[in-house]
């Protein structure tokens, strides 16, 4: 759906703001309203803010690639320009729950699964927390993600030295639950990351097409004595998480 000019903008030739930042201003405002971030509606053309403000393409053309730059819109070739979807974007080098992360950039956690129940688990499993493959042990099952989307499935196995009865409430984050009930304070994430196509169960969990490129990661967590505490299982919906990380070259 293209979007109708409301009228009631006019640029300011007298001003000392270019006319591009104005321009540039008036899309923000357009871009934070509801039908624009659910990605409902497109934004105006070129050829069309260029005659109703009066103003060359150029001019419109400097104020959208600012906000092309900035991530907040693209421009898809004969379709035309939108609201980008939000990613959930998560550091390798700062270590903090998912809640947090979503708190962080506003966005209302949902829980779409949370299951716990006692299991017998394959030998990786067992050879990653060293317990014995006679023994049963919690596993925890999230779906996670906005109002809008799944974003991420998360299966976490608990070494039966924790404590873990089943009882917990496990809506609330991990790390604090288990430093909390269980006296047991995490300090040491191992991971791995890998691309990998959904398989039945992920296309069912997330919602999402047979075979799609899905980030999975696994983790390891250790307790301040560098003993396991959980092995952990994420598979990300990349169209809403990513993963950055900063690295430094030594001089």
């Amino acid at each position: 759906m293209q979007t109708e000019i409301h009228m009631d903008f006019k640029l300011d030739q007298n001003s000392a703001v270019p006319l591009h930042a104005q321009i540039e201003e008036y899309l923000r405002g357009l871009i934070a309203k509801k039908e624009y971030k659910i990605g409902e509606k497109f934004l105006p053309k070129e050829v069309t803010l260029s005659k109703k403000l009066g103003v060359s393409r150029n001019t419109i053309r400097q104020a959208i690639n600012k906000l092309v730059h900035e991530g907040l819109i693209e421009r898809k070739k004969g379709v035309g320009t939108k609201v980008v979807t939000k990613k959930i974007s998560t550091r390798l080098d700062n270590w903090i729950s998912f809640t947090k992360e979503m708190r962080n950039q506003g966005i209302e956690v949902v829980n779409y699964l949370v299951k716990i129940g006692l299991v017998t688990v394959e030998d990786e499993v067992y050879e990653a927390l060293g317990v014995g493959k006679t023994k049963k042990i919690w596993k925890l099952e999230k779906i996670r993600g906005s109002k809008k989307a799944k974003y991420l499935y998360s299966v976490s196995y608990f070494h039966p030295r924790v404590g873990i009865t089943g009882d917990e409430n496990f809506v609330t984050p991990l790390y604090e639950l288990l430093a909390k009930e269980h006296d047991t304070i995490v300090s040491t994430s191992k991971e791995k990351l890998r691309a990998v196509k959904a398989d039945s169960k992920i296309v069912e969990m997330l919602e999402v097409g047979k075979d799609v490129a899905i980030l999975k990661r696994e983790r390891l967590v250790l307790d301040i004595g560098d003993r396991p505490v959980e092995y952990n299982v994420v598979y990300y919906h990349t169209d809403y998480f990513t993963y950055d990380i900063d690295i430094k070259r030594e001089l």
